[in-house]
């Protein structure tokens, strides 16, 4: 175990967790950075080498390995322990490899991203069946789809460049169907005639595979195989018909990851993390950045963590071009959620007997009588499995209407002696000062 004091620390190291962490340790904070993955940049940066992102990632991740912020990948944050007063708190993360770290610090900018949103169908759980992030993520890490033939099927703009990757990596894509109606996605486009960088890089997606069909107001409706996916039944308004195919990569838009944020009290609006014009949370000493704040894309991510860094390090005020820059991008964003929305026919494509939570092997037939997230895992096991709902979650809240139970600690799987760590650490913190706790 390691115990250091930090000015700052710094929860994620996507976009906005390095613009934090860049803009205060550039005025002379002492930093930590805590990331899972063997590399900084999160899921949106994620890489194998620099030279294979483009030059504004590579920018941010530059200027981060310039400054003397402390950067320790591999580990997972299982346990915050807010003290009674402001600038007491307590991270506790597990290292992969072995070992605890624990750090104190006043100041802790949560900045851990989000999550792919996942509508369950019959046979989405078959072997060949994956998220579109998900195929991103194996796309980079070196996976070949060559010669395989794929449906795109979900919403977003994530479709646009996952379509286009996987077309320029060899893969057949058969079709992208985007569930969100033609005029919707052609109001969203227009309204970015402000924003021309931003349409031009979807236009430069879309013709990199401009030979395939994007069809709009189109839905994946089934999955069929036995050990193996082979084909996808697809509907819009008028008709439906089927498809082979040999991967189908499916997902709903992402959710912001508020775990952390909702286990130390911070409020939530809307799924996601409400912060003030300083990106501070409801707890004092604790920030927030980036898509757990809310959805809207790398540009809106960079500019909170930004001025996320900027607060912790005790700037007087907001940079106005900075202030000016996220309002715009925010802007942005509430027009894509408005086109992006998902229509009702997503909610009953789900039979008795398809799996809603795949840990546990829970079908809706199993849960669909209970009147809440927490009978369904008391009763049924539903999120009582190794992701501890971070799938099944959003889709009993979009099938049921269900909100999110109680996070405890551990945020994360740990070991036995992480967790006796832990709470030799939360003592520490109350004998400290009695009205602490976690």
């Amino acid at each position: 175990m390691s115990t250091v004091a930090a000015d700052v620390v710094v929860v994620g190291a996507g976009p906005a967790g390095i613009a934090a962490a860049v803009r205060a340790t550039e005025a002379k904070r002492r930093v930590v950075v805590l990331d899972e993955a063997p590399n900084v940049g999160g899921q949106i940066w994620r890489h194998r080498s620099v030279g294979t992102l483009g030059a504004d990632a590579r920018t941010w991740i530059d200027r981060l390995s310039r400054t003397n912020a402390e950067v320790r990948r591999g580990v997972a944050v299982v346990d915050v322990i807010v003290g009674g007063e402001a600038g007491d708190i307590t991270v506790v993360a597990e290292r992969h490899l072995g070992g605890v770290d624990v750090i104190r610090t006043p100041a802790l900018i949560i900045a851990t991203g989000a999550r792919e949103r996942f509508v369950p169908f019959p046979g989405w759980t078959l072997p060949g069946v994956t998220g579109i992030g998900g195929a991103q993520a194996l796309l980079k890490q070196g996976a070949t789809f060559r010669g395989k033939r794929v449906v795109i099927a979900g919403t977003g703009p994530l479709i646009l460049p996952v379509a286009a990757s996987l077309t320029d990596a060899g893969a057949r894509v058969v079709v992208v169907a985007e569930q969100a109606p033609f005029q919707a996605v052609r109001d969203f486009a227009l309204s970015l005639l402000t924003h021309p960088e931003t349409l031009l890089q979807a236009a430069i997606y879309r013709l990199a595979f401009l030979r395939t069909p994007y069809a709009m107001g189109t839905w994946v409706t089934s999955a069929s195989g036995t050990d193996q996916l082979a084909g996808v039944a697809v509907a819009n308004a008028r008709t439906a018909w089927s498809l082979p195919c040999d991967l189908l990569c499916t997902g709903y838009g992402l959710v912001p990851n508020v775990d952390m944020a909702r286990f130390v009290g911070c409020t939530t609006a809307d799924g996601a993390v409400a912060v003030d014009e300083r990106q501070a949370t409801s707890v004092p000493g604790i920030f927030a950045a980036g898509e757990v704040t809310g959805i809207g894309g790398v540009g809106l991510a960079v500019a909170e963590g930004e001025i996320a860094g900027a607060a912790t390090a005790g700037a007087a005020r907001i940079d106005p071009s900075l202030a000016r820059r996220r309002q715009a991008l925010r802007v942005v964003a509430r027009r894509m959620e408005r086109a992006f929305a998902l229509r009702q026919e997503l909610r009953s494509l789900a039979r008795d007997d398809t799996v809603i939570c795949r840990c546990e092997d829970v079908g809706r037939a199993a849960i669909a009588s209970f009147a809440d997230s927490r009978q369904a895992k008391l009763y049924a096991r539903a999120g009582m499995g190794a992701c501890q709902g971070r799938v099944c979650g959003p889709a009993l809240e979009l099938l049921f209407g269900w909100q999110p139970g109680t996070v405890r600690s551990p945020l994360e799987p740990a070991r036995l002696s992480t967790l006796s760590t832990a709470a030799l650490a939360g003592a520490a913190s109350s004998a400290a000062d009695p009205s602490a706790g976690s």
